[in-house]
């Protein structure tokens, strides 16, 4: 495990599995939302856009979050590890919320700076129809690849919980993979 894609709904603890992940391996992560969105919630051309993750797929090691679907083919080429969290609409709309009243007025630790938490309808529509519009079409690509990459689908806290525990220890993990 060198490279980890982590996908699925938003709030549904992509950027939490993220950071666990990292201190069970010691590898590095790196969000895509800190790397999409520059300040106040503007986001990136394009073209620019592609070529910032083209850049960072090539770093040897990582754990990415984020899905952004125009780069997702370029990031599964790359990948070793795929970690989709399939949880339920209501639970990723509640953990938004939650996220939301957390953060409210400020930046979360894994956004840019300058890109301080709040209420968004569109984003929250976005969240409540997840499942329906894109899950169908991420679990088909994920098929496709789940011959050549090591492809998980996790469905609750506790099977990600089992997933993290049946990682090898990160002093372990750091030096059989430099």
């Amino acid at each position: 495990m060198q490279r980890v894609l982590i996908l699925g709904c938003c709030g549904a603890g992509k950027s939490t599995l993220a950071k666990q992940l990292s201190e069970a391996t010691g590898l590095g992560v790196i969000h895509l939302d800190q790397h999409y969105w520059k300040t106040d919630w503007e986001v990136s051309e394009p073209e620019e856009w592609g070529e910032i993750v083209r850049k960072l797929v090539e770093r040897p090691r990582w754990i990415m979050d984020g899905n952004y679907a125009g780069t997702l083919d370029v990031r599964l080429l790359k990948a070793d590890t795929v970690l989709y969290l399939d949880f339920p609409t209501a639970t990723c709309l509640w953990r938004i919320t939650k996220r939301i009243a957390r953060y409210w007025g400020r930046t979360r630790p894994d956004m840019t700076d300058g890109c301080r938490e709040r209420f968004d309808l569109e984003f929250y529509h976005y969240v409540a129809t997840f499942n329906a519009t894109r899950r169908p079409a991420i679990l088909t690509k994920l098929a496709a690849y789940s011959e050549r990459k090591d492809v998980r689908i996790l469905k609750s806290d506790a099977e990600i919980n089992r997933y993290l525990q049946g990682l090898e220890p990160a002093d372990k993990a750091v030096s059989k993979y430099q």
